[in-house]
Formats: structure tokens, C-alpha cells, sequence
């Protein structure tokens, strides 16, 4: 957000994290989902110049011409190579953008399916739209919903984006301010995104697949959706969400899709994340959230697999502790990951010494 706050009076903006709070390292070391993502690209292909940290205590700069093979490696590589200490992001012309959030009841599934196949197809894809699409079931009320949130980022005024007209005319739930429509700054709308969170939930976690948004898959996932609803009755305070929000190629190949790891740039369709982010109250009932996710998780590529539209690959910001998005980047990216560690960290200090995080996978026995 200080970021934000500072560009913003300028008439400028970047492009990173959507919600206040979000860390600037984490989001561009993962990957960086942005509003401006369709038009700009990846946050981590954003980045000129890294300033890092080594193992051995040296100070660094990654760019395209010097420690190339670091900067390439620290776009989705995580912290596997050393602290980063500064990065160097291009700021763009930025005006207001439109958002709005609007609630749908279950009933028009299928429309919400047909018009969402249609968005996310890559021939159909606006690149100044950002959007997502999905469904929550919150156990207070035993209620679910579906939940739309669509941002455009060069609106014409006022007036409602053309692109999304088709979600609008659904039957709408009203729903205190969240079927509200908001011309405001990228600040605005962090603040606004980071206000629908639920702070009094205890316990929260994410988890994540990838598939082709295809009209079928769309209705799929709802119906997996539907069906992990029973593991969840008993669980207190729950809010079972998942949503969809689109990979065009606009997005994962602007600014060269192999100047970072995801092993991507072969893919020349929309691909779409699948994310998992329930809340909850209780630790006590952590496992039974867990098996939830991992259930859905399956139910999903089962799905996605049987109408031929499974993608390997696995997005790190969104990846649960038992998933290996590393891995998902492929072998041949996997390998370079490799080899740039044995050379910037060779005794494997990040690797062994540091907890947490995904790491670069061993070399199988």
C-alpha cells in the first residue's frame, strides 16, 4: 500500500498486489496476480533489477545483463537464492479505474458458466479487465452465493464497461455495499478488497489448481463445489469461498513468458488459477478444513482431467504447505533452478537452513 499511496497523486500506478497488506516481495517472488495483469503482465516480469542478499554475505544486482540467470530465477523462485533487499519495477500512466462486486443466486449457474467461457477465452480476452468469478458458502446463514468481482482499468468515464454488461444483467442479491459500483484509485480498491476480508475469522488457508476455463469445466468446478459442501456442516465459523480468476496469454506472455520460471511460455490458451481460500474459528477443526481443500483439490483435476482441460502448473502465492508449485514448473525449468543455486548458493543455506517455503525439489533417487 505505501507504494500505492505514493503513486497514486502522481497519476501513476504499478503493477502489484490488489489487497492492502499484500508484501511486495512475497507477491513478485511467486508470480504477482495484478489488476493490470492482462495489460502489463506478471508482477515478478515487471521487475528490471533485484538487489540481493547471497549466502555468503555479498551484495548483488540481477538484471537482464548481469546475473541474468538470478533475475530469471528469482521471477517465481521464491527465496531460494538469497534476501532480496530492493527491487526496480517501471511505473505506468494511471487514471481511475471501475470495480464493482455483485452477488448472484445459484440458480444462474449455467449463464454464469456460458458468459465466463466466453470471457476468458484468449480471441474474446479485453486486457483491461480483471475479474473473477465463484462461490461462497457461509455456515452461519447456510447460505451460498455466487460472487462476482470485476475491475476495468481504463473505464470511459463513469459509464459500464461494455465487457462486462453480460454479468450485470444477471439477477442480482442485494448484499449491504458489495453490489455497489466504485469509480476510485488502485488505493480505493485495495482498501475495499482488504474490507470484505473477515477479520474475526481465526483460522484461514489457501490451496490451488489450474485448468482451461472452457463453459464445462466452469460448470464443473460448481459442482464440485456443491459436493464438498457436506465435509463442512460441523465446522464453526467456517466460509467455504473458491474462485476463478483467469490466466490469459496476455498476462503470463507479456514481457517474454521465458524471462521467468513458470515454464509457461510453451501455452498459447487462457489457462485459469482455481483458488481455495476458506476462513474458520476453531484450530481444533484444522484437519477437517484441510481434508476439505484436499478433496476439492482432487474432485477438481479429476474433472479437469476427464474433459481434457488439466494444467500442471501450480501458482505459489496460492499453494497450500502440502502443495509443490515448484515442481509444477517442469523439469527443464526445474533444472536451471538447480543449477543457479549450486551457483549463488552452494552450501544450500536457503535450501536448509531457512523454514518455510517452497523449495527448488531434490533430484529424484
Amino acid at each position: 500500500m505505501p507504494c500505492t499511496e505514493k503513486l497514486d497523486p502522481l497519476g501513476l500506478s504499478v503493477a502489484g498486489g490488489r489487497v492492502s497488506g499484500v508484501g511486495v516481495g512475497g507477491l513478485t517472488l511467486g508470480g504477482g496476480i495484478s489488476y493490470f495483469g492482462p495489460r502489463e503482465g506478471w508482477t515478478c516480469n515487471q521487475v528490471t533489477s533485484f538487489e540481493v542478499v547471497l549466502a555468503d554475505g555479498s551484495v548483488v544486482q540481477a538484471t537482464s545483463e548481469k546475473n541474468a540467470d538470478l533475475w530469471w530465477g528469482l521471477r517465481g523462485g521464491s527465496h531460494n537464492f538469497g534476501i532480496v533487499t530492493r527491487m526496480t519495477l517501471p511505473t505506468f500512466e494511471q487514471g481511475l479505474l471501475w470495480y464493482s462486486m455483485t452477488l448472484n443466486p445459484l440458480s444462474e449457474v449455467d449463464n454464469q458458466a456460458r458468459i465466463y467461457g466466453g470471457l476468458m477465452a484468449a480471441e474474446n480476452y479485453d486486457v483491461n479487465a480483471s475479474f473473477l468469478t465463484g462461490w461462497a458458502y457461509v455456515g452461519a446463514q447456510n447460505l451460498s452465493v455466487t460472487l462476482n468481482q470485476l475491475i476495468y482499468t481504463r473505464p470511459a468515464g463513469n459509464d459500464t464497461p461494455a465487457v462486462f454488461q453480460p454479468v450485470l444483467d444477471l439477477p442480482a442479491i442485494s448484499y449491504s455495499s458489495t453490489s455497489s459500483t466504485v469509480i476510485g484509485t488502485a488505493l480505493t480498491l485495495a482498501k475495499n478488497s482488504a474490507a470484505i476480508q473477515l477479520p474475526q475469522a481465526a483460522r484461514y488457508m489457501t490451496a490451488t489448481s489450474t485448468f482451461v476455463p472452457t463453459e464445462a469445466m466452469i460448470r464443473a468446478t460448481y459442482e464440485a463445489f456443491q459436493a464438498s459442501l457436506p465435509l463442512l456442516q460441523n465446522v464453526t465459523g467456517i466460509m467455504w469461498a473458491v474462485n476463478i480468476e483467469p490466466l490469459p496469454p496476455q498476462l503470463y506472455t507479456r514481457n517474454g513468458a521465458d524471462t521467468n520460471a513458470f515454464g509457461l511460455d510453451n501455452d498459447g490458451g487462457s489457462l485459469a488459477v482455481f483458488l481455495i481460500s476458506p476462513s474458520w474459528s476453531d484450530g481444533a477443526q484444522d484437519e477437517i478444513v484441510y481434508g476439505a481443500a484436499r478433496s476439492l483439490l482432487a474432485d477438481i483435476e479429476a474433472r479437469a482431467k476427464a474433459l481434457g482441460v488439466f494444467h500442471p502448473y501450480i501458482y505459489l502465492n496460492y499453494a497450500a504447505p502440502w502443495q509443490d508449485p515448484i515442481a509444477s514448473y517442469g523439469e527443464a525449468s526445474v533444472t536451471k533452478l538447480r543449477a543457479l543455486r549450486k551457483r549463488v548458493d552452494p552450501k544450500e543455506v536457503f535450501t536448509r537452513k531457512l523454514a518455510g517455503g517452497f523449495k527448488i525439489p531434490e533430484v529424484s533417487a
